[in-house]
């Protein structure tokens, strides 16, 4: 079992837990992700890992609570134990020889973003993050990513905080500018990364979007984490997270991200007891 260390709320959908994981957190690298199981009898999900501990042997992840299993995860209490936490799991994010990187981070994605930002920091990159929320209530992680970032802009696409508009805006200025970065790296939503990879095309910057598909078991055998890249066929699990995005189809994934959202709603309603009991 692996026990709740730490539980903060972040936002009003977003949770940070910190789980007792002494040999994922020795292990784990920036890019790197888990499969969960709050309890025996849930469902498998992948978290990508936000920040390690060697020294306590504490995993960091953070996530959205948007259906039923985040809303299972979300109602352990601090002191309380996980059935599963399996890592780490995926391909790191390939970081060696960057110098100059922007880091695109939208939402809870945001939360992905940040190790990244941070271990280009620490090998001596020039990074330039920028972050993007619907709205200033929203906002996380804005403190991390400041002490991570040469240089960051927050973006609101109601303006409530930062500037106005979505996080392409800025990044369009400064390639008109006549910046010259080795890398973007975007994570987020994927119609923000489909974006994202367009406004980088036309100025020939390698951009590299990390995926989230459905997953299951992590390790290549379900299948269910396919992605179509350069029209081939990966899988984000053992072959990714993290891929061109030049050469990604987001408009296939977008299809099949959105293939379970009626079974996702009634395993949502059904949690929050709005099915009469025994019903299913």
């Amino acid at each position: 079992m692996y026990r709740i260390l730490k539980k903060e709320s972040l936002n009003p959908t977003v949770t940070k837990m910190e789980i007792k994981a002494p040999f994922i957190a020795k292990k784990a690298l920036a890019g790197q992700f888990v499969i969960v199981r709050a309890d025996s009898d849930g469902e498998r999900i992948p978290l990508t890992i936000a920040a390690c501990d060697p020294q306590t042997g504490g995993v960091t992840i953070i996530f959205q609570v948007v259906g039923a299993t985040t809303m299972e995860l979300n109602d352990k209490k601090e002191g309380e134990s996980l059935a599963d936490f399996v890592g780490p799991l995926g391909m790191p994010t390939h970081l060696t020889g960057l110098k100059k990187v922007a880091v695109i981070g939208g939402g809870v994605g945001c939360a992905i973003a940040l190790p990244v930002a941070r271990a280009l920091k620490n090998m001596g990159a020039d990074v330039t993050s920028i972050v993007g929320f619907r709205s200033r209530d929203l906002v996380i992680l804005e403190r991390e990513f400041s002490e991570a970032s040469d240089r960051m802009i927050m973006m609101t696409d109601d303006g409530s905080y930062g500037e106005k508009g979505n996080v392409c805006i800025p990044l369009k200025r400064l390639l008109e500018a006549g910046e010259q970065f080795d890398e973007v790296i975007t994570i987020g939503p994927l119609i923000m990364m489909k974006f994202v990879a367009q406004t980088t095309l036309p100025y020939g910057v390698k951009t590299v979007a990390s995926m989230n598909p459905i997953m299951i078991d992590g390790t290549g055998m379900c299948g269910c984490c396919r992605v179509s890249v350069g029209g081939e066929m990966k899988f984000a699990c053992v072959d990714g997270p993290d891929f061109d995005a030049h050469l990604i189809d987001f408009d296939e994934a977008m299809q099949r991200a959105g293939s379970y959202k009626a079974f996702e709603a009634r395993a949502r309603e059904k949690h929050c007891n709005l099915y009469p009991k025994g019903e299913n």
